[in-house]
């Protein structure tokens, strides 16, 4: 453990925004499980509005830095396009 007071102070930061980040990704991967799976039920009333969510949850982990803004960029675009292939 660090002595100084700010590196006290920055190792209890770190560990916060750990949390944090650990919550966010656990929900982003949770959100986009859920479109996929309306996606394979073709239900795609249900899929367009977890599309709906996924894509809030999905930019606002890219907007904290908890994910790549391309990843999240990508994760939408490919989630958006097999919604639309449900016939």
């Amino acid at each position: 453990m660090a002595n100084h007071k700010s590196a006290i102070k920055r190792h209890r930061q770190s560990l916060k925004r750990a949390t944090r980040n650990r919550a966010m990704k656990t929900r982003v991967r949770n959100t986009v499980k859920a479109v996929r799976t309306a996606i394979l039920q073709k239900d795609k009333d249900q899929a367009q509005v977890l599309l709906g969510t996924a894509n809030s949850v999905l930019d606002k982990a890219a907007g904290k830095g908890v994910i790549h803004w391309r990843m999240a960029a990508r994760s939408i675009s490919r989630l958006s396009k097999a919604v639309a292939e449900i016939a």
